[in-house]
């Protein structure tokens, strides 16, 4: 049975405490982890989507490399708008401009 003494309650308590192994922050540990797991995340898609390309500042200097290319036999480029850095970068996909 529990003992009603204030000093035994804390006692009991911070022996239940000591078990828990430093589960006290687990949701904070929890939430930190995540948010860096979403930064790691947001980086790897930016490099895949961004900064591994050539940006071109102007739709024009895009087009003009597209131009460039099809004299070398590359054909079927298109150029887009990069939402990451509001340059122009060239795909080989149907995507619309």
């Amino acid at each position: 049975m529990a003992s009603n003494k204030r000093s035994a309650r804390q006692r009991q308590r911070a022996a239940f405490e000591s078990q828990l192994g430093g589960m006290d922050d687990v949701f904070g540990q929890e939430e930190r982890r995540q948010e860096q797991f979403a930064q790691r995340k947001e980086a790897a898609l930016r490099h895949k989507a961004c900064s591994s390309k050539n940006r071109y500042a102007t739709r024009l200097e895009a087009q003009a490399a597209i131009a460039a290319c099809a004299e070398y036999g590359k054909r079927g480029l298109t150029c887009y708008r990069c939402p990451h850095c509001n340059g122009w970068h060239l795909t080989s996909h149907g995507r619309p401009n």
